[in-house]
């Protein structure tokens, strides 16, 4: 069963929280493990919980206009999972969240989640830090797809998060760089050949 040191040590390097402050954060967490492949939000609910892995991987995905996959953001362990638009809007999600390793998680719902902004300020400055990093996170993703080609995403995922490539089937990493499985399949071989060689 997850355990609460992980989200312990996140919270403290995001932000500087007394002890008092930080149970009463942690005592609005619950536990739980899901499995492999289990879809943990549909499309078009709520989405009414954050997730936190502490032993895992999680995805947001998408279905574009033609019926493709699209992988928008992956949680390993140490790392946040939610449908943001929805959990801040309170409006069906356009995405999902899927199970891609079995794991164990903590998660708050969203009620909670709003008390603690409202009643501890350390944990709205937690909120506004999150959000910045998710911004930065995405509106770096979204210029990558313009300005980088699919050897060049492939590289600086490798580079940036090298779990993806190394854990996740080449489905979930091909949509996640939005190149095909074929493409991927080539840039891997290659990538692997000129490794090889030094």
């Amino acid at each position: 069963m997850a355990n609460y040191n992980e989200l312990i040590n996140y919270i403290k390097r995001n932000i500087d929280i007394d002890n008092e402050d930080l149970q009463t954060v942690l005592s609005y967490f619950k536990t739980t493990t899901k499995n492999k492949n289990e879809i943990l939000l549909p499309r078009g609910k709520n989405s009414q919980v954050s997730y936190f892995v502490t032993k895992g991987c999680l995805r947001l995905f998408y279905i574009d206009a033609t019926g493709k996959d699209i992988t928008r953001y992956i949680a390993f362990e140490n790392q946040f999972a939610t449908a943001l638009v929805s959990f801040i809007a309170n409006e069906p999600a356009e995405e999902s969240i899927q199970v891609v390793e079995n794991s164990e998680l903590l998660y708050i719902t969203h009620d909670d989640f709003r008390h603690l902004i409202k009643t501890l300020p350390k944990w709205r400055d937690f909120y506004t830090i999150y959000l910045e990093k998710a911004y930065v996170n995405n509106s770096k993703r979204l210029i990558s797809f313009t300005t980088l080609n699919a050897l060049e995403r492939y590289k600086q995922l490798f580079k940036i998060n090298p779990d993806i490539v190394k854990r996740l089937p080449n489905k979930v990493v091909a949509s996640y760089i939005n190149i095909s499985q074929e493409t991927l399949s080539r840039i891997k071989s290659k990538f692997i050949f000129q490794d090889e060689r030094g």
